[in-house]
């Protein structure tokens, strides 16, 4: 499945509508339409149209070009930045500080979620899954360079980065049966949640957002 084909189910799906009422706002036939939505066949540009005006978002987005549903452009400035902390270019490079800004928008979406959820142990594993992800990556850049002193760790460096990926996977297991628990008291009703609502909700870091998720499944296609 393609991007188009993939963003236009998504769309149909947020909206809550089904198939055959889509084709038929939209003018075309069902079996048209799940043609689309299965990548089998290719629209004209009259009907990327027709979907973009129908779903209020931009051709570059609805073709995946763009985390974006309105298919701003992403830039430095168009990202909030953590006013707790210095964030000045990098050595010059742009690079860094977008990405920080991207991550910082990211958090602010899923720490916001996990406050809603209102159960502490929830907060506290995926607070513990991000950590593991820091250190592992420090632990590399900082082991990289043989000056600096192995002592700084506690765990030996033939062993950490397996125990550190061991921990990720169990607490990932943990963070899914807490979620998908009955008996746990979590407040799921905040976690139902569309692209549509998350920029309204969240209009100064949604872009950003959506943009990690593009790039982290991007790296994983590769």
């Amino acid at each position: 499945m393609n991007d188009f084909s993939r963003i236009i189910i998504l769309l149909r799906k947020e909206r809550g509508i089904t198939q055959k009422q889509a084709a038929l706002d939209l003018g075309i036939s069902q079996a048209l339409l799940s043609h689309y939505e299965k990548g089998l066949r290719e629209c004209g540009l009259d009907f990327l149209i027709r979907l973009c005006d129908y779903y209020n978002v931009s051709s570059d987005y609805i073709l995946g070009r763009t985390a974006d549903r309105f298919g701003a452009v992403l830039s430095v400035e168009d990202l909030p930045a953590d006013n707790s902390t210095k964030d000045s270019k990098f050595s010059g490079s742009v690079l860094p500080t977008m990405n920080k800004r991207l991550i910082f928008s990211s958090l602010n979406i899923l720490y916001d979620k996990l406050a809603q959820c209102g159960n502490k142990e929830l907060t506290t594993k995926v607070s513990d899954y991000i950590s593991l992800a820091i250190y592992k990556v420090f632990r590399i850049m900082y082991s990289s360079n043989k000056a600096n002193s192995q002592s700084l760790f506690n765990i030996q460096p033939n062993i950490y980065e397996g125990y550190t990926t061991a921990s990720q996977i169990k607490l990932s297991s943990d963070i899914n049966d807490l979620l998908n628990n009955k008996q746990t008291k979590i407040n799921n009703d905040c976690l139902e949640m569309t692209s549509e609502s998350i920029t309204k909700d969240y209009p100064q870091h949604s872009t950003g957002f959506f943009n990690v998720i593009k790039s982290a499944e991007e790296v994983v296609k590769k």
